[in-house]
């Protein structure tokens, strides 16, 4: 490695990305995207549903299953001012997104409120809803861009993941520039999310239709389902020089230990469906290097900060089965069945893959950490990718067109 990621100027990770190239919309049908495919070094495109006629003989397809929840909430002052409140994780140390959900009555939460200044101290702020949904909030600290609010509704019985989907709206992102619409609450959702807690979507998974997944299975390739919880964190760009400048947000991802010894006995390549489920399963893996080199680890220490894989991990040369059997072992000997754990991971250039083969994602933001990811995956062709799809009219980002990347 020449460079420590640490010292990567994100200026070199850029291109120009005209604006009527973003797509603001989704296609009618999920499945009829383009397809960018690049195999060793060639490009071609096609239509997405031909994707299983590009994989790799004997693929598994690891899909990351979180759902969006409504996180976007329109509150009011006393004098009847609107504040918009993004709702973001909880406040309470050690408190994952599924149990947060769960949570009935009262939480405290970390939220970006949009025009904080103009929200008095001491104000509550109300809202009546359908269903005779009345929720306040209470502003308990600020600390940078975010605040810690104390949400409580009635009726308290409601799950908080309720709340959010009788009062909320999808939380689309920003650069798309625009309010949700009807067709969003759906169209902005895999088709097989399950777990709510993102507040943005796994959006490489957006072109799947149960019939995709049929014709992937009738292929002969395996799917495997994992669960991270996508934060805010990845809307913000990049705004220091170089990447030591920039805290990657954690995130919590559910694992079910079934699913690590599936991913363990597979023989054949692993293929991330997006960003998230390649930083999951690449987590996975070190986290399963650190069981193999400690057996005895504890939860916490098992958990990645951001420049971890490269400070201290990468001397290990762990095989991806024996990492996933060490990890699994370890569960086994916690009597877990699934393990609820935050990451921090960043992968940029210098980064060695433990697990991933191939990646299918769509077109990101320049000088983001997405870009990154997969400069660190296929190197400077990332250039030719880009270049290919900037001149063949693909549509970019969230809504945007798909590739499927094989080194």
């Amino acid at each position: 490695m020449n460079i420590h990621p640490r010292h990567l100027a994100i200026a070199d990770y850029t291109y120009d990305l005209p604006d009527e190239l973003i797509a603001r919309h989704p296609l009618e049908s999920r499945d009829s995207s383009r397809l960018l495919v690049f195999n060793k070094g060639q490009l071609a495109s096609d239509i997405f549903r031909q994707l299983p006629h590009y994989l790799p003989p004997g693929s598994m397809l690891v899909f990351n299953n979180s759902k969006v929840v409504e996180a976007r909430l329109k509150l009011f002052k006393p004098t009847g001012g609107g504040v918009e409140i993004f709702a973001l994780e909880p406040h309470k140390a050690g408190m994952d997104i599924t149990e947060a959900m769960l949570t009935t009555g009262q939480i405290d939460y970390h939220c970006m409120v949009g025009g904080a200044a103009k929200w008095k101290s001491g104000q509550t702020l109300k809202g009546s809803f359908e269903q005779g949904l009345q929720i306040t909030a209470e502003r308990l600290s600020t600390q940078g861009q975010t605040s810690v609010l104390r949400l409580t509704w009635h009726p308290a019985s409601l799950p908080f993941a309720q709340v959010l989907h009788i009062a909320g709206q999808i939380p689309l992102p920003p650069y798309l520039n625009r309010q949700p619409e009807a067709t969003d609450k759906e169209r902005y959702q895999t088709v097989y999310a399950r777990h709510d807690g993102s507040v943005a979507a796994p959006t490489a998974g957006l072109h799947f239709t149960p019939q995709v997944l049929e014709q992937v299975k009738k292929a002969g390739h395996e799917t495997l389902e994992f669960t991270l919880h996508v934060g805010a964190g990845t809307f913000l760009p990049v705004k220091a020089q170089t990447m030591q400048g920039h805290q990657m947000h954690a995130e919590y991802m559910a694992l079910p230990l079934a699913g690590i010894k599936q991913l363990a006995t597979h023989k054949g390549p692993v293929i991330p469906v997006g960003t998230t489920s390649m930083r999951t399963l690449e987590s996975i893996y070190w986290m399963g290097v650190k069981a193999a080199v400690v057996p005895s680890i504890s939860e916490k220490a098992l958990e990645l900060s951001q420049w971890e894989v490269y400070d201290q991990l990468l001397q290990y040369a762990i095989p991806a089965h024996q990492a996933l059997g060490a990890l699994a072992q370890w569960m086994e000997q916690k009597n877990m069945e699934k393990l609820i754990i935050k990451t921090q991971i960043m992968i940029a250039p210098g980064y060695r893959f433990g697990i991933c083969n191939g990646l299918i994602t769509n077109f990101h933001q320049p000088q983001s950490t997405l870009l990154l990811l997969v400069a660190a995956f296929i190197g400077p062709a990332w250039r030719s990718v880009y270049h290919y799809a900037l001149q063949n009219r693909f549509r970019f980002l969230s809504y945007g067109d798909s590739s499927l990347l094989l080194p």
